[in-house]
Formats: structure tokens, sequence, C-alpha cells
């Protein structure tokens, strides 16, 4: 449920500097079981900066904030649920966070980006794949990775009863980019 992922341009160069993310081409979804029945949640509000140079991938930098009080699955009943403590508790923690230690190239535009993911005051190391095309002066960056929502301690007290909401969320993101150098 916090699929966090944003670039942070420290020690960026000039070209890396003006790497962007288009908000309006990009989404981050997540997708949870209750009472056995896939539902899709999405985040409406986030924000990516990057300074990712393939050709320098020790130096590029990937930091993902996201604001889970943007969080959305469709329904007004759910909607006012999820800002509250038992869930993201988005008054004490307002956001969820991504910060890169490490970029690795698989090949074919495919690559694992490890760091931290922050939830709810809690961090935890996760590695993210990422599969990156290009067209014209766009970058789209596309992503899947599973988290566990109990471990970040998203749906406490009588919402911990993973019979009710399962444990699993699938994250899955589109990020367009503009400014990335050629892959």
């Amino acid at each position: 449920m916090a699929a966090v992922v944003a670039v942070s341009a420290l020690g960026a160069t000039q070209a890396q500097a003006e790497q962007k993310l288009v908000s309006a081409q990009s989404e981050i979804n997540f997708a949870i079981k209750q009472m056995g029945v896939s539902v899709d949640g999405r985040f409406k509000k986030f924000d990516a900066q990057i300074a990712f140079d393939p050709a320098k991938l020790d130096a590029s930098k990937i930091a993902f904030t996201v604001d889970v009080g943007s969080a959305t699955m469709g329904s007004p009943e759910s909607d006012s649920e999820l800002p509250k403590a038992s869930w993201f508790n988005a008054a004490k923690f307002p956001q969820a966070t991504f910060q890169s230690t490490s970029i690795k190239a698989l090949g074919g535009g495919k690559f694992d980006v490890s760091g931290k993911l922050s939830i709810k005051g809690t961090s935890r190391d996760v590695t993210v794949p990422v599969a990156m095309t290009q067209a014209g002066g766009t970058t789209t960056a596309t992503g899947t990775f599973a988290l566990k929502r109990l471990a970040y301690k998203i749906g406490e007290n009588e919402w911990a009863d993973t019979s009710m909401v399962a444990d699993d969320v699938q994250v899955k993101f589109k990020l367009a980019l503009t400014g990335v150098g050629k892959l």
C-alpha cells in the first residue's frame, strides 16, 4: 500500500537536475485482498525526483514521497478509514518515502533499485524491479513489488486479522519522466 518511489537530485549534474516527473502520466496503485476479494486502490498525490544516469549508476539516486492521505479505494467508507491511525495514521505520518541506496543494471532497460521504504514510522530494506522504456523525450519506469502491510503497521488492532484484509499488498507503478539520458 505504500508504493513509495522518489528520486533525490543530490549531487546531480546539470542534465540530471532537469529530470522531472510528469504527474499527469504517472500513477502508483495497490491491490489487496479483502475477505478473499481483490480490491484496488491508488495514491492521488506523490512526487519523485530523479538523478539517474545509466552510465553512472553508482552516482544515481531515486527518491519517492507519497502523500498517504491521498490513498483512495473508490468508496467513501474505505477512503475515510485509510488516513486514520489504524491504517496510515496520516495525521502523524503524512508521507511514505523511498530512498535508493543502489541501482543494479540487469540489461534490456531493466534495473533492480534497492533502498529504504518508510511507512508509518517503520523503515525496511526493499528491492524494486524497474523496467524503463523511452519514446520521444519521455522515459517511462514501470514495476510491481510486494510488501507485507503488517510489517509497516498498516491495519492495526482489529484490522490486523489477515482473514479480513490479507497481509500481502501488490504495489504497481508507472512513472513518466523527462530529462533522462539514453538508456
